[in-house]
């Protein structure tokens, strides 16, 4: 069923670990006239709460799916010019950033992975536990279709993707079956192709780990947007635009994710004086002072009230060192 909710309706959702984003963020954003990117704005659940918890932020918000955009501008639309809310995809951040005419910024919150708005909306094919049109872009306004991906890649390509992007382990045998149905008829729908990983798994291994198709369509997700490659360039793009004291914040939502954030992170924490000098270069000292041990995760009681915090892992880092 289409979603005709209104606008204002459809966007109320629980932010994932809403407290402790703003706990890790006040301290460069309080009682100043602060700049946050919100780089992946979704339905705007933190961005709104950034926004009232500061009175003189500004936030500028990122997301590459125009419909939450839409929906994000109807909720944010009591802050006036406090929201600056762009379609872009976020590592595109600098260039947003520039033509705005705003240079440094004092947190940056990045909420990765796929939105609760995508997740609801049948139509959008993410979710193989509804049929719909096999689609799963994060912007409907261009690029291949997760169809695209199924039909036209060849089989080796397509058990690459299942197996880098899903840890698939039995992504070829996946990539075959998908060859041999779209012998006989293109792929076209999520429940098809749910149900054609389903029939390729052995059923022992059906009976644990949930639904079978999970990692399938992780992988085609990913694919289909580019996400790892844009957050490859985003983070270290958010890392430059920090002010000395400025923040960053990372929800990830799976280890692929999870590992491109720790990696971007360290590296920039780490000191790069060579290890043969008996003392730091005070211009080649760390960037970066991570703010979590490790990776943190949601309470149990968070998950409770909120399922799709069970998956996330919160990193933190602040600016220490201006850049040179």
């Amino acid at each position: 069923m289409p979603d005709e909710r209104p606008a204002a309706e459809s966007a109320v959702h629980v932010p994932v670990l809403l407290d402790r984003v703003l706990a890790l963020l006040a301290p460069p954003l309080s009682d100043r006239p602060a700049v946050a990117v919100d780089a992946t704005v979704g339905l705007g659940g933190h961005a709104e709460a950034l926004l009232r918890a500061h009175p003189r932020l500004t936030l500028v918000g990122l997301d590459r799916d125009e419909d939450a955009l839409a929906r994000s501008r109807a909720r944010l639309a009591a802050f006036g010019a406090r929201a600056r809310l762009v379609h872009a995809v976020y590592d595109r951040m600098p260039q947003v950033l520039d033509s705005l005419g705003i240079g440094g910024v004092d947190g940056v919150l990045f909420d990765l992975g796929v939105s609760s708005l995508q997740l609801d909306v049948s139509q959008r094919g993410f979710a193989y536990a509804q049929d719909a049109p096999l689609d799963m872009r994060m912007d409907a306004s261009a690029g291949p279709t997760a169809a695209d991906v199924v039909n036209t890649y060849a089989v080796g390509d397509l058990a690459r993707v299942l197996r880098e992007y899903g840890e698939e382990r039995f992504a070829l045998r996946i990539a075959q079956a998908i060859d041999r149905a779209r012998r006989r008829s293109p792929l076209s729908s999520t429940g098809e192709l749910a149900a054609l990983v389903r029939d390729a798994i052995p059923a022992a291994t059906r009976r644990v780990g949930g639904n079978p198709a999970k990692r399938t369509f992780q992988a085609l997700r990913i694919e289909v947007n580019g996400e790892l490659d844009a957050l490859r360039g985003a983070i270290p793009a958010a890392i430059d635009r920090l002010a000395l004291h400025g923040r960053v914040v990372a929800l990830a939502y799976h280890s692929l994710e999870d590992r491109i954030v720790k990696q971007a992170l360290v590296a920039a924490a780490a000191d790069p004086t060579p290890i043969d000098l008996p003392v730091p270069l005070a211009d080649r000292g760390p960037q970066l002072r991570l703010l979590t041990r490790g990776a943190e995760t949601a309470s149990s009681t968070e998950i409770s009230d909120n399922p799709r915090a069970a998956s996330v892992r919160l990193r933190a880092a602040e600016r220490i060192r201006e850049s040179v």
